[in-house]
């Protein structure tokens, strides 16, 4: 709205004029001039400090070890600093998972993997567990009886 005003007084006025007389900045106004160019994306630098595949894939085992298999990050965490053994930071054991999961497909968040469907094209009758008295939609393949 302010700009079809703006065009019509900058001939007749000065831009500081039209600018004052509309309520607008004079930094926006020319900051709405210039034509924003889309710079191409810059590869980023592998950090000093970044772990190598081969601590990658210590920690990855650790944390898929029976062991440590049913535990969260935090759990495996403090367990192995109590053990005096120290890793990654818990940081790093999440984007570590985070990146074994997106290297072996993940399907999108809220759809089923192709594994999950059946011949059909549906997805298979899904059973609620109960725990305590609430029942929950979603079942972990250790819960299912």
């Amino acid at each position: 709205m302010i700009e079809p005003a703006f065009a019509e007084l900058v001939p007749a006025t000065s831009i500081t004029a039209a600018c004052r007389l509309l309520g607008r900045s004079k930094a926006t106004h020319y900051r709405r001039q210039r034509r924003k160019q889309p710079r191409p994306p810059t590869p980023r630098s592998t950090p000093p400090n970044a772990l190598t595949r081969a601590e990658r894939e210590a920690v990855l085992a650790v944390l898929t070890s029976p062991r440590f298999v049913d535990k969260s990050v935090a759990q495996t965490w403090a367990t192995l600093l109590d053990e005096d053994v120290y890793l990654a930071s818990m940081s790093t054991m999440h984007r570590v998972l985070r990146g074994r999961r997106a290297g072996r497909g993940a399907s999108p968040a809220g759809q089923p993997s192709a594994a999950a469907t059946t011949r059909a094209g549906r997805l298979p009758a899904r059973r609620g567990v109960v725990v305590g008295h609430h029942q929950t939609g979603r079942a972990a393949a250790w819960q299912l009886v």
